[in-house]
């Protein structure tokens, strides 16, 4: 994928068919400086440079470019939808349990779908969506370490 810093946002709009507003420019601009944000993450870095743009404006975009393939919307257990405009190579993430940071970690074995079901049930795979979770390196070395869990003893007996 293309840096933040390569990226040409008028042109990716372009190319997926759609108009080229400065709305739509702001938002491809903060998800490549910013992926993995929500709308809030990404209303706010707008409102830097269009400061008259509303809330549904930026969800109207965030909509228009996921349905035109130049964002993917992800859905982490327990977050709000997050966007990012690393797409089409089915990657997958890492998301921290302690902060929520949210890292890419490229196709788990090799080509999409990525993972081989039991059974298919008569679907026709394209993609696998995987999300490990765990510490980050920052949280890792922060966090005390848990007290380990001890299991309940069979019967619920005592283990004094």
């Amino acid at each position: 994928m293309e840096t933040a810093q390569e990226l040409d946002p008028r042109a990716m709009l372009r190319g997926a068919g759609l108009r080229v507003t400065e709305p739509r420019v702001a938002v491809v601009t903060a998800l490549a400086h910013a992926p993995h944000s929500g709308a809030d993450v990404v209303f706010s870095s707008v409102s830097e440079t269009l400061p008259t743009t509303s809330r549904q404006a930026i969800y109207n975009v965030l909509n228009d470019i996921t349905q035109a393939g130049i964002a993917r919307r992800i859905e982490p257990a327990g977050q709000p939808g997050l966007y990012e405009l690393r797409v089409g190579d089915n990657h997958h993430h890492i998301v921290c349990r302690h902060c929520g940071a949210i890292s890419d970690v490229d196709c788990v074995t090799g080509h999409a779908p990525c993972l081989t079901p039991s059974t298919t049930n008569g679907f026709d795979l394209s993609e696998a969506e995987v999300t490990f979770w765990g510490l980050c390196a920052t949280c890792k070395t922060a966090t005390p370490p848990h007290p380990p869990i001890v299991p309940a003893s069979p019967q619920g007996e005592s283990r004094d």
